[in-house]
């Protein structure tokens, strides 16, 4: 076609083996560097755009995993103190050493053990899930304020915790709710347990059983809680480190005395939510196919009239050896993580 500048072929074909022999070069420059400086290739990596909205999601569950491994044996007799005298007012008060003897005496020290792999499960997905979305809504708040000439308040940190709560307890009530029934079958009576060997066999044989809808039973509460945990854990844990920032105790005090009022508030403000919770996810359908409770606002219902308000308070020391540490432990794991992978 006249008016069109051809090359020859032989120039097409050298500019094709130029191309290839740059490209061979650049990848074997990479290759000898990453060999060459394994951490600089790290550095690297961990600053793609994917890891960079990844980690604090990776970051999250880590910590959360690494915490519930430690206090699961805790966690264990706060729900058996839950559960313990059921619909009845009067009569013995368990305590956590009372719990603790009597979960020893009827199997083995490793019963208080029972259900850690959904105890895992679920820090993977909910912990996961609720620090990486908390993390990645105040980098969103923080850029906004910043364009504005602003600084990020209190309001904006409650919102992001409240927010981030609310979203993981939907995705991680199926873990919860299997933690809560494996933890509690040693309650029955023998005949009547369901002896779940895992995570993965109660997740299953509960959908079997009960349909796939059952996972989700009291994610209301579930979700309340969350957001209330949430809310006293990521917002007064941010609001007080940089309170504590103007002082003049060390980095390591500075968390370490945050995430620990985090864990009172935490405490404070969810553990009416997660009773209920734990009495809703409990429950099974009697034969006639009724269930003791028929919602959250029932639950709080009748056990206010027939145990009395402040047994939604009760075992609130162990509740709170429960959480603050378990808070503890996830966010110095967390930080430490975000510090290391910066």
């Amino acid at each position: 076609m006249s008016g069109v500048f051809k090359m020859p072929p032989s120039t097409v074909v050298g500019n094709a083996k130029q191309t290839s022999e740059t490209v061979l070069s650049d990848a074997s420059s990479a290759m000898k560097t990453a060999a060459d400086n394994p951490k600089q290739a790290t550095t690297t990596f961990l600053h793609t755009p994917f890891m960079r909205a990844a980690l604090p999601f990776i970051n999250g569950g880590l910590a959360g995993m690494t915490a519930t491994s430690v206090i699961q044996p805790v966690d264990m007799i706060k729900v058996r103190l839950q559960l313990a005298g059921e619909g009845v007012k009067t009569g013995p008060k368990p305590t956590p050493v009372t719990v603790f003897k009597d979960i020893v005496a009827s199997g083995k020290v490793m019963d208080l053990y029972t259900g850690l792999s959904a105890g895992i499960l679920r820090q993977a997905v909910y912990t996961t899930a609720r620090l990486g979305f908390f993390d990645t809504f105040m980098k969103t708040l923080a850029a906004t304020a910043e364009s504005k000439g602003t600084k990020i308040g209190f309001k904006e940190r409650a919102g992001a915790g409240l927010a981030a709560g609310g979203l993981a307890a939907v995705v991680g009530n199926p873990a919860d709710l299997a933690l809560i029934r494996m933890q509690s079958d040693g309650l029955k009576a023998p005949a009547l347990r369901a002896n779940y060997t895992s995570v993965i066999d109660a997740l299953v044989r509960i959908s079997k059983n009960e349909g796939v809808g059952r996972l989700w039973a009291g994610c209301y509460p579930t979700v309340v809680r969350a957001m209330a945990l949430n809310f006293g854990q990521l917002a007064f844990f941010s609001e007080a480190k940089n309170q504590l920032k103007t002082t003049s105790l060390s980095s390591r005090t500075q968390t370490l005395t945050a995430s620990a009022v985090a864990g009172f508030f935490a405490s404070f403000f969810s553990l009416p939510f997660d009773f209920v919770k734990t009495r809703l996810q409990k429950q099974t359908r009697a034969p006639d196919g009724s269930l003791p409770y028929k919602g959250m606002f029932d639950c709080f219902k009748q056990v206010a009239k027939d145990e009395g308000l402040l047994r939604f308070y009760r075992g609130f020391g162990t509740y709170y050896v429960r959480i603050a540490p378990h808070a503890m432990v996830t966010l110095i794991v967390a930080d430490y993580l975000g510090f290391i992978t910066k």
